[in-house]
Order: C-alpha cells, then structure tokens, then sequence
C-alpha cells in the first residue's frame, strides 16, 4: 500500500537530550499501526513530532506525499492531523457536550458539526446519554470514550492515540479497542501509541516496536504476537501459542527490523 503518512530518518530530542535516532515509519490510508515499547522509549515524544508539537533535528514528515515538516501543530489540524493526548486531557468542569464542540474549531470540522456530533453518538452512545454531565464527573472509560470523540470532531485523516488504555480496566479496554476498530471503517488512519501490547495487535494491522528511540521491530500484529524474542524483550509475555518448529528467532538471536512469523 502507497504511505499516506510517514516519518522517515527521524532525530528528535529536547535540549541535548536524543530521544528518537533515525526513526522511521508509515501508515496507509484506513490502516491501524499501532507502535509499542516500555515507559522511555521514545513514543510520546514520536506523536509530539507526528503531530507537529516538536520539530525534529533531522528527517522528514509527509502527509499525502508532500512534506508537512514545517507546518505546525494547528495547521496539521486542518490537514487532517488529530492527536488524544495521554492523560485524555479533557476539560473537568466542562460538559461532554461542550466537550466535543471544543474539538470542532478547526475551519475544516466546524462546518460539519452536527453530522459529526451524530456520527460520535452514534458510535458512543452513553457520551449522549452524559450530554449535559460534566466530564470530570465521568469514570475513567467514559473519559477515554469522550477523548477519542473529542477527537474524532477535528473530522481527522489521521489519528493519532497516546497511551489510550492507560488506567482502564480490561472490559473497558476491550470496548475501546473495537470503538477504534470501527472508526478505522470510514477510511481514517489511526496511529495508537500504547505499553498494552496485547490490547493493541487486537485491533492493529500492522506495528513497530520502539526500544532506545530506535525501531527494533516491525511486521503484521500476528508477526509481532508470533515472534518470542519480540514478546519477552519488547511485549511481555503474551498468550501465543509456541511455534512447532523452533526458529532461529526463538533461540534469542537480536531482533531486526522485519519480524518473520
């Protein structure tokens, strides 16, 4: 599939501080990546720079094959560029409703506010139900659900998920996780950012796996849950069943950037 978005040959850091060495990744147009790793590998400061809050060192930046390198961080909103931050970051004190109409500012969301309202609804229809409420007042799901609607408001091409099942309990997780899947249905292309391996590659098609500020891994969700060596250096140990035949991966052999079944 021809890159809708992509970060090529990445360096990017904060004062003399290198967090992200020669980064590079893509997505197409409707495709879930997910990019995993621990605490301090690097992935916040990766959607920071995908979402044009921090400006790289070096590399480039592009979004429908033109270079968005140097536009900031509310111009790529009109391109179609969304971020939910980690933390959810929304407003306590203000309602759901009030809420979501705060991520419909942009010239390209505002003229499609109601549909867009419905559509969000539609897909989360307790955020309805809590219209009035305010949102600090809600349970930490219900929070999450309002910040990737909150999100989905920009009308965004482009999403981009940090952290987003931090704190949650699993069934919640779970629930997440197909909202995201159905929202990558219209078309739109979602970037998740996560330390919940497992959570993720449920709804991934594809993901890279982050160590150092380095790319040490990359291949299809069942690559990335087939490959043992990934799994216990970089995922956890996640429920995969063990290959029949042991492969040169499996007797811990160092991880290369294409990952093999």
């Amino acid at each position: 599939m021809t890159p809708f978005f992509s970060l090529a040959s990445i360096r990017a850091g904060y004062g003399e501080s290198v967090v992200l060495d020669d980064l590079s990744l893509d997505i197409a147009e409707g495709e879930i990546i997910c990019l995993l790793g621990v605490n301090g590998a690097g992935k916040t400061t990766t959607t920071r720079v995908a979402a044009g809050l921090l400006k790289p060192w070096r590399g480039e930046i592009t979004l429908d094959r033109t270079s968005i390198l140097d536009v900031p961080a509310h111009q790529r909103v009109e391109l179609g560029i969304s971020l939910s931050p980690e933390g959810r970051q929304i407003f306590p004190d203000l309602t759901v409703i009030e809420n979501l109409l705060l991520g419909s500012y942009s010239h390209r969301a505002r003229p499609y506010r109601k549909k867009t309202l419905d559509e969000v609804f539609a897909l989360f229809p307790k955020l309805l139900e809590r219209g009035a409420q305010k949102a600090g007042l809600m349970s930490g799901g219900e929070q999450q659900m309002l910040a990737l609607a909150r999100a989905l408001m920009a009308r965004p091409r482009l999403l981009i998920l940090d952290e987003p099942s931090l704190g949650l309990a699993p069934k919640i997780v779970i629930d997440f996780y197909a909202a995201v899947a159905e929202t990558a249905k219209a078309g739109i292309s979602i970037l998740i950012v996560e330390q919940n391996a497992e959570a993720a590659l449920t709804a991934a098609h594809r993901g890279y796996v982050l160590a150092g500020g380095r790319i040490e891994a990359s291949g299809t969700a069942a690559e990335l849950r087939g490959s043992s060596v990934v799994r216990e250096a970089f995922l956890g140990k996640l429920p995969v069943p063990q290959p029949k035949t042991p492969k040169a991966e499996d007797a811990g052999s160092t991880p290369t950037h294409q990952v093999t079944p």
